[in-house]
């Protein structure tokens, strides 16, 4: 192995370390809805997509934005139709199809979660100089479509 390819190793490995450890403090940290359990992170990431929608979205497609089977979908819908945050509905043209919207209690909880984390990221920024923030978020730039492929 090259020596490049060697720092890129020990670089990844690092990271992973990190990320770990970073997940979970995010996860954890971000919000209290989530910190309390009223709220699982794959729920509010469901809430996040439902609430960037200007429409219902299929359970087919709840699945695909998710990466999940559309069982492991069904369960989540599930269990926030229960809360109340999202409401099933037929489609416009085909009353087999199940559409999923979000509810205005949903959009209040995923403000919420988002402001607990602005807040703790304020709080986590505050660690960092001027340049160390626009360098991190600029790497986050450049990262984010790779992630979110």
């Amino acid at each position: 192995m090259n020596d490049h390819r060697q720092d890129l190793k020990s670089s990844a490995e690092r990271l992973a370390d990190i990320f770990i450890v970073l997940q979970r403090s995010f996860v954890l940290n971000l919000s209290k809805e989530l910190v309390r359990g009223r709220l699982s992170f794959p729920q509010f990431l469901l809430l996040s997509f439902l609430a960037q929608e200007p429409e219902a979205l299929t359970m087919s497609e709840v699945a695909r934005r998710m990466k999940h089977t559309t069982a492991a979908a069904t369960g989540l819908v599930d269990r926030l139709e229960k809360l109340s945050l999202i409401t099933r509905k037929q489609g416009p043209k085909d009353r087999r199809k199940v559409m999923v919207v979000i509810t205005e209690k949903g959009h209040a909880m995923v403000q919420e979660i988002r402001q607990d984390m602005i807040q703790n990221l304020l709080r986590l920024m505050e660690v960092l100089d001027e340049n160390e923030r626009t360098t991190w978020l600029r790497i986050y730039e450049k990262i984010f479509p790779f992630c979110n492929q």
